[in-house]
């Protein structure tokens, strides 16, 4: 706009009133800085008085959309400087000490070393200019803390081969998610448990897969968790149980996280899931039964690896019969209260086959070839009692064999062995 021929006050106000609700723009900001330099010349702005220049202001603010305290600084500025002009690059600076051929070096030692820590760099760049090279000579006295300020810099990354934090592992195999049974068996929680070390070398390794709605549990035993061990082992606890299985739930490990296992359970038509990150409770029902369960049966001392058959033949002839059929689990009642939280109460206990013949049509849910006939037959082949003897005395036979000597003292171990007594007295009398 042209407004070269307002000169006057009088002119001034009558413009205001006349462009009352009008808005100007147009100009950019070194345009705006030029035009109120000139405005403030042509109407001797300084001279005017207080009521004056408020007139001026808002004929300054209309053309320019500065706000007034925008103004005020700008005005003022004149004043002082007798120009109006940008502010940038004038504010204060730090002094510039490592140059782009510093960084450049910097980014060299980073790709030849695989980035290493700000210590171990920092100890590099000191060696390197007592090896002779000057070009280290500023590098070298870098802080640690300064150096990581160094590797955010565009030129350390236009030459940075890693320039990346470190990623979390992504594996496209499993859903990340808690399973939801909605009430039907099937839905597996899986996890491994150790059986200690010894001089460094690896005892046996314990699988547990446990039922979310039923809790009905297989145990098996493997000498190593890599997929050449468990991938016929899994799929064969699998078809232990007497239902269909839909879902199979784990941690994160690399013996259930692999090709081998998905493709298995991706025969079987069974959903994979992986715990989220976080969320310590995804899979805490078999890591429940990790510990009341095997640890308290097989302790936490060191079992060598070549006994790994003679423990899943225990599994697979008494105990997991024991654990399906005569051990009683106890099933949670949860309820929420007014402010919402949620409430656990233990009041049904149960064996996992009662639980499951508790199902409504349980036998919708059976696999091919089994019945209920079947399973009602082994539940009332023992009474509790009587089954767990059979199972302690197994135990004991067990331990007897895969304990080292001197080691023969363990827990349960007396009753195991008293059971063992009375069963063969049993066995003597009935003869």
């Amino acid at each position: 706009m042209n407004d070269s021929e307002v000169v006057t006050l009088d002119q001034v106000e009558k413009f205001l009133k006349a462009s009352e609700g009008w808005k100007f723009k147009g100009l950019d900001r070194e345009g705006k800085y030029k035009w109120l330099q000139k405005a403030i010349k042509r109407f001797e702005y300084h001279e005017r008085r207080k009521k004056e220049k408020g007139l001026l202001r808002q004929y300054m603010m209309l053309i320019t959309g500065f706000s007034k305290a925008q103004l005020e600084r700008l005005i003022k500025q004149q004043l002082s400087t007798g120009d109006i002009k940008t502010a940038w690059g004038l504010h204060n600076k730090f002094l510039v000490i490592y140059t782009k051929e510093d960084i450049e070096l910097l980014a060299e030692t980073d790709n030849l070393h695989e980035r290493l820590a700000g210590p171990a760099t920092k100890n590099i760049l000191e060696r390197e200019l007592k090896f002779g090279d000057i070009r280290y000579k500023r590098i070298s006295g870098i802080s640690v803390s300064h150096i990581y300020n160094l590797r955010e810099t565009p030129a350390y990354r236009f030459k940075a081969l890693t320039v990346s934090r470190t990623k979390s592992v992504q594996v496209a195999i499993g859903k990340r998610g808690k399973p939801n049974p909605k009430g039907k068996p099937g839905h597996l929680r899986v996890d491994t448990v150790h059986q200690g070390d010894l001089d460094g070398v690896k005892g046996v390794y314990h699988i547990n897969m446990v039922d979310e709605v039923t809790q009905w549990q297989i145990v098996a035993c493997v000498e190593a968790i890599s997929e050449a061990w468990l991938e016929d082992v899994l799929e064969a606890a699998i078809l232990m149980f007497p239902f269909l299985i839909r879902g199979f739930h784990s941690d994160n490990g690399g013996e259930f996280i692999n090709k081998q296992v998905a493709g298995m359970l991706g025969e079987l038509l069974i959903k994979q899931s992986k715990s989220r990150s976080g969320r310590t409770n995804d899979n805490a029902l078999v890591e429940g039964k990790n510990g009341s369960v095997i640890r308290k049966h097989m302790g936490h001392w060191h079992i060598e690896r070549r006994h790994a058959d003679g423990i899943h033949r225990f599994y697979m002839e008494y105990f997991n019969i024991y654990l399906n059929y005569h051990r009683p689990c106890g099933f949670a009642t949860v309820t929420v209260d007014a402010k919402g939280k949620r409430h656990r109460t233990y009041e049904t206990y149960q064996t996992p086959y009662q639980a499951f013949r508790a199902l409504k049509k349980p036998e919708q849910y059976l696999r091919e070839g089994v019945t209920l006939e079947g399973l009602e037959k082994t539940a009332k082949a023992h009474s509790a009692n009587g089954f767990a003897k059979l199972m302690q005395t197994a135990k004991y036979k067990l331990f007897r064999e895969v304990l080292p000597k001197g080691a023969q003292t363990f827990k349960n171990g007396g009753l195991a062995k008293r059971f063992a007594t009375e069963h063969q007295q049993a066995i003597s009398a009935s003869c």
